[in-house]
């Protein structure tokens, strides 16, 4: 699939479980490995027409009715033979809370930057294991740093946090379980406490972002209103 998108220059990337797998090219560490029953992938929303064509042509079958009325934001495909679904999120994504990804699909070859890839995890406000072992092991096969080379570009992540104070709420907390959970994985004692240790400097970097006069002023409700939406899930 990637291949051939390339080969269209369409601009698609994957995210999801196999994504996280994919960039760990010394292989994932078993802690952190799991079954991944679906593909996710984004599109730039030009591309939106052309990667539904492409996935059709590729032999996924389009769920025509949901695309109809989503297609402008998400689109849906089955790769009937293995019983998997293909979700396509097109020019942003959009689950318990928006990350913007339009400007940066085109920084990493594969998948959404590492930085991107790490909060698509962290912004499910109810955090499963799959989504906590994920971001896990993204954190562990990458440094945190101030770039995108096989790195976790902190800087990008304290600005989308800094401008959204949802995003921000629901990202900390999720910091603070993966951390306070991290006993739960059969680690070495020195990759559980790597891990620890970059988990509290991402957590720092975030912080230390001054945050935008919109972040302030909803920061004074704070969780008196609800700060997600309820993600639509389709079979």
């Amino acid at each position: 699939m990637m291949a051939a998108a390339n080969e269209r220059a369409v601009e698609l990337r994957l995210l999801g479980g196999l994504a996280v797998r994919l960039h760990a090219e010394d292989g994932l560490h078993p802690a952190f490995d799991r079954a991944y029953k679906d593909i996710d992938v984004v599109v730039s929303r030009r591309a939106g027409g052309s990667a539904a064509r492409l996935l059709t042509d590729l032999g996924y079958t389009p769920n025509e009715a949901f695309n109809a009325m989503n297609g402008n934001r998400r689109m849906l495909f089955y790769d009937e033979p293995n019983g998997r679904q293909l979700d396509v999120f097109v020019g942003s994504f959009e689950m318990c809370h928006a990350i913007p990804v339009a400007g940066r699909l085109t920084v990493d070859d594969l998948s959404l930057p590492l930085a991107e890839l790490l909060l698509t995890k962290l912004q499910v406000v109810k955090l499963n294991e799959k989504d906590r072992r994920d971001a896990l092991a993204i954190v562990h096969h990458h440094e945190v740093s101030e770039h995108d080379r096989d790195a976790i570009n902190a800087t990008v992540v304290a600005e989308l946090l800094a401008a959204d104070w949802g995003l921000w709420r629901t990202t900390t907390m999720n910091l603070d379980r993966a951390t306070d959970g991290l006993g739960d994985y059969e680690l070495e004692d020195h990759h559980r406490s790597e891990l620890r240790s970059r988990l509290r400097q991402l957590r720092e970097r975030i912080d230390a972002q001054p945050k935008a006069r919109k972040w302030k002023l909803r920061d004074r409700v704070g969780d008196r209103v609800r700060w997600y939406e309820e993600p639509e899930e389709v079979d």
